[in-house]
């Protein structure tokens, strides 16, 4: 069964979820030398963040977005995460798409130096995605 519009945002946090783990487990082969585990696991990332960005469009296309409820110092500290996630998740596409492109075309060179501008990025945007996510709809 497929999930509703109103699940969307659960299934948002989740995919931002996997994606954070097969990150963290991409950089732990390559620095272990494990170069197909590595592609693997960068590969199902790219994967999921696609799909993530499939369930958030559609999701707010259909729901449009929802106000953060808080009051107080809580709502300049979700505002702050807010932005930044907001301004670093419009890198990552254009980042993981050229960082990939060039592992492809075997110029690693050229790879591991975006790479090392795009994982920490990309780890932020998709761990800041979650925490959006509870501030916005678990907090309260």
């Amino acid at each position: 069964m497929l999930p509703s519009v109103s699940d969307l945002p659960l299934v948002n946090a989740s995919l931002n979820g996997v994606a954070t783990v097969l990150l963290i487990v991409g950089y732990a082969c390559i620095r272990r030398r494990r170069i197909t585990a590595h592609r693997t696991a960068m590969v199902a990332a790219f994967v999921t963040s696609v799909l993530f960005l499939m369930s958030y469009l559609t999701y707010h296309a259909h729901a449009g977005s929802r106000p953060f409820p808080g009051q107080g110092p809580i709502r300049v500290v979700y505002f702050v995460i807010l932005i930044s996630h907001i301004i670093l998740a419009a890198a990552i596409p254009p980042l993981a798409g050229i960082t990939l492109w060039r592992a492809y075309r075997r110029r690693f060179d050229r790879h591991m130096k975006i790479a090392r501008w795009t994982l920490p990025l990309w780890l932020y945007v998709s761990v800041t995605g979650i925490v959006v996510y509870l501030m916005l709809y678990q907090l309260y």
